[in-house]
């Protein structure tokens, strides 16, 4: 640990960003940048690979970071085996390393995301196929595995949930009854109409959303899923203020539960009960692929989602080129209120929404392009933030990496309003000072 500690230390730089802003169309001023410059760059890892998925601000005024890791060595401690495991590391307000642990067990598990629980501890959540060390059991191929943390990391309690396919999560939240609800995709033809929706009617095929609420104490209270023919993968959730959720992710299916498809893939948003019931359903997108990734509640009370898209009709009214950033807000009932498109002529593509301070949103994802609203590109994909204010319009963006493959997948806003963006990295030149193995942790640190 004093190894990343002193990393950290030493990775410290000042680099002015180069902000580009826009507005929300072409009669208004663009808004003035903030003066926001990068703190560090530091890639975390051993000789295998490693990577983050999320990040979440705590209540120390620090953060914590949620990957997975498969290295047992270099940064990566107390690890038995070069399977991949949950790696989860805590950093005070001065970035240093308090604490890293991995869990899981002798198979591939991997951590998707990360929240801080009201008592002050943490719950993670990810895919396993393991059934022994930390992971009481397995079903078959991938399971939901979450586990409930306290504050310095010991496990409290941990369940899987799957059947026998690939079953795959990509979101836990803490509900308002000190619960929690999972969701992701359930692999319904390996299990067999399993998940709950189980008359034979209601047995779909492929993938669908898989949504499991659970007690404080973790165990399952019900699950459902939701879907049609094809692939419809959940990728994010939120509760409302009647205490139901709003389900997003993606959805090539036309039939069952979706009925008014915009084109292959595309921003499939459901609401559901309390209990599971389905509200309503609602396609956005064009006539392309449209793939939804994460939402965040505005402070007027509605919601915005943010995705990808590669169409330029139907819903989107603007494309770039090849794979835009597309972010649109919508009502608590699902009305479609306004959407925009981010990016250039190549492809990039947004991961996960966060609200700032201000009421403003940061969003991480990556990019390839170097014109539009980004101005460089240090190779393949370059790991990419965003802030835009609560009308959507643009107030800076920043690309890093070298010549390789860099993404960002989460970031945060601190209680002192600096940002934390985390990801992986494959490049040890340009903005990325040193690659440790394959991929890398990488993070970002902005003030």
């Amino acid at each position: 640990m004093h190894k990343v500690s002193l990393y950290l230390l030493y990775s410290v730089c000042f680099i002015t960003l180069s902000l580009m802003g826009c507005s929300e169309d072409n009669n208004n001023s663009t808004p003035q940048a903030p003066d926001i410059v990068v703190d560090f760059i530091t890639t975390l890892g051993g000789s295998k690979n490693e990577s983050a998925q999320a990040v979440v601000n705590t209540t120390d005024g620090g953060y914590a970071v949620l990957g997975h890791a498969q290295s047992m060595d270099g940064d990566v401690t107390n690890k038995s085996n070069e399977s991949y495991d949950y790696w989860v590391l805590k950093f005070d307000t001065t970035n240093q390393l308090q604490w890293q642990k991995t869990y899981g067990g002798s198979d591939d598990d991997r951590g998707t995301d990360l929240i801080q629980t009201s008592d002050g501890g943490y719950a993670v959540i990810g895919k396993s196929k393991s059934n022994d060390l930390d992971v009481s059991e397995n079903a078959g191929f991938d399971d939901f595995w979450v586990s409930k943390l306290d504050s310095s990391g010991s496990i409290s309690w941990e369940y899987t949930f799957g059947f026998a396919g690939s079953d795959t999560p990509y979101s836990i939240i803490q509900t308002n009854d000190n619960g929690y609800l999972l969701s992701g995709v359930l692999d319904v033809s390996a299990s067999n109409g399993q998940g709950d929706r189980n008359s034979i009617g209601s047995r779909h095929a492929g993938g669908d959303y898989w949504v499991i609420k659970l007690n404080a104490n973790g165990v399952k209270q019900w699950s459902n899923y939701y879907g049609g023919s094809f692939t419809d993968t959940a990728y994010d959730a939120i509760q409302t203020e009647d205490d139901g959720y709003i389900i997003i992710g993606s959805s090539d299916s036309d039939d069952v539960d979706i009925s008014n498809p915009r084109g292959s893939y595309d921003f499939w948003v459901i609401k559901i009960s309390d209990t599971g019931t389905l509200v309503w359903e609602k396609s956005f997108g064009g006539s392309e692929i449209d793939e939804a990734h994460a939402i965040s509640k505005t402070a007027d009370g509605n919601y915005l989602i943010v995705g990808d898209t590669r169409s330029s009709d139907l819903d989107i009214s603007q494309n770039n080129g090849a794979a835009d950033l597309w972010v649109m807000k919508i009502t608590p009932d699902g009305t479609l209120l306004w959407e925009k498109t981010l990016g250039g002529s190549s492809f990039d593509v947004g991961r996960s929404i966060s609200k700032t301070q201000d009421n403003g949103f940061l969003i991480s994802g990556s990019s390839r392009s170097t014109n539009g609203n980004l101005t460089s590109n240090k190779g393949q994909n370059d790991a990419w933030v965003v802030k835009i204010n609560s009308n959507g319009n643009l107030e800076w963006q920043k690309a890093i990496g070298g010549s390789e493959v860099d993404f960002f997948y989460d970031v945060v806003e601190l209680n002192d309003q600096t940002i934390v963006v985390v990801g992986d990295s494959n490049s040890s030149n340009e903005d990325i000072s040193e690659n440790k193995g394959f991929t890398d942790l990488l993070i970002l640190k902005l003030k």
